[in-house]
């Protein structure tokens, strides 16, 4: 029993294995492409932009390897039920209690690793992931301006610039600051640049003019200048004073929120994600259980497992959807997150119900014989 369990175990782990990569890959991939652009028009560092995109990994993992155990299933006990390896253990004698085990085996343990990824994984790379934007976004300020377009500094100033010289330069400035709602200003010069201070950031401006118009009169005041700093002091706001996102937090700080304007105002956020991580990990069991009622349950058939197959990927995709559902209601209402726990006990108890119970019908043939039968 151990060699059969080990044997089918190690085609589970294998095409386990496999599919996380694909997908990983896949979506890793395809999120990467978004931040491409600091490197082809912004000048960042290839080293800081890896890092960048490897802090996003652990995300990936925690959505994909519950779908990959999965599929791993029904994959591997559709390549048995098809070579006839099924129809054989059957004849030997083995129970679904036994031939299940396998896969039980592999939910177990991805399911733990999901666990450390989404209670530990997750919000230690979000938290440095988004410390290394903000690190990104202040301290490499002069990088990221990008030439002929309109880059935001802080949340009241515009600066644009023509073009950038080799040594970081900047021609054609225009520079409108919004901070006095009431009198907003804008600066224009032929130079300058973007020079960190021991103040922080400054914005040196060279052969400009600097217009403004009154708010009483409405007139229109022009300043001539050889040389003008604008001070963008608040782009040097401390990492430790960002309000932390919900993905950015650890299970404590989410399922007791502090007592910051922030922190109430999303307080139901915050605590349907703590609940979220607490569930969503667990459906990896039951993902896994659906697909051994799909590939184990009912009579073997030579005409192949297609409507099997195609009824479990709907039951998945129909139950995350509904997970997804509940998670979206709670963030708007603390009383709907007990919800998810009563969907998470149902949608355990309900696929291993339908594996192993017994027929119920008189005359029936059980399971395990019907199947040595047919064979």
């Amino acid at each position: 029993m151990r060699a059969i369990t080990r044997y089918i175990l190690r085609q589970l782990l294998t095409v386990s294995l496999f599919i996380t990569g694909a997908l990983t890959l896949a979506v890793w991939l395809s999120q990467s492409l978004r931040f491409m652009d600091y490197i082809v028009n912004r000048g960042l560092p290839v080293s800081d932009f890896l890092l960048f995109i490897l802090l996003l990994l652990p995300g990936f993992l925690g959505i994909v390897l519950p779908i990959a155990a999965f599929s791993a299933v029904l994959f591997v006990y559709n390549k048995l039920a098809n070579e006839s390896e099924l129809v054989v253990l059957r004849s030997a004698g083995l129970s679904h209690m036994q031939l299940a085990r396998p896969a039980i085996l592999l939910a177990i343990v991805v399911t733990a690793f999901v666990y450390l990824v989404s209670l530990y994984g997750l919000p230690a790379s979000y938290r440095a992931f988004k410390d290394l934007q903000f690190k990104i976004r202040n301290d490499y300020s002069t990088v990221l301006l990008q030439e002929g377009a309109f880059n935001t500094l802080g949340e009241d100033m515009t600066v644009y610039v023509r073009e950038r010289g080799p040594e970081g330069e900047l021609r054609g400035i225009l520079v409108h600051d919004a901070s006095d709602a009431e009198k907003p200003v804008t600066m224009m010069a032929s130079r300058g640049a973007l020079v960190q201070s021991e103040e922080g950031p400054r914005v040196v401006l060279v052969d400009g003019n600097r217009q403004e118009v009154s708010p009483d009169t409405g007139r229109l005041s022009v300043l001539y200048f050889d040389r003008y700093t604008v001070d963008v002091g608040e782009l040097r706001e401390s990492v430790h004073t960002r309000w932390r996102q919900p993905k950015e937090r650890f299970l404590p700080g989410l399922l007791s929120p502090g007592a910051s304007p922030n922190d109430q105002r999303y307080r139901a956020e915050l605590i349907a994600e703590g609940h979220n991580r607490l569930v969503f990990p667990a459906y990896t069991i039951v993902f896994v259980a659906i697909g051994l009622v799909a590939m184990l349950g009912g009579e073997f058939s030579r005409r192949g497992q297609l409507r099997r197959l195609l009824v479990a990927v709907i039951a998945v995709a129909a139950l995350e959807a509904l997970q997804l559902t509940l998670k979206d209601l709670a963030t708007r209402s603390e009383s709907v997150w007990p919800a998810m726990y009563v969907l998470l006990g149902a949608a355990m108890i309900v696929p291993f119900v339908l594996l192993f119970r017994q027929p119920s019908r008189r005359g029936e043939s059980p399971p395990l014989a019907a199947t040595a039968e047919a064979a």
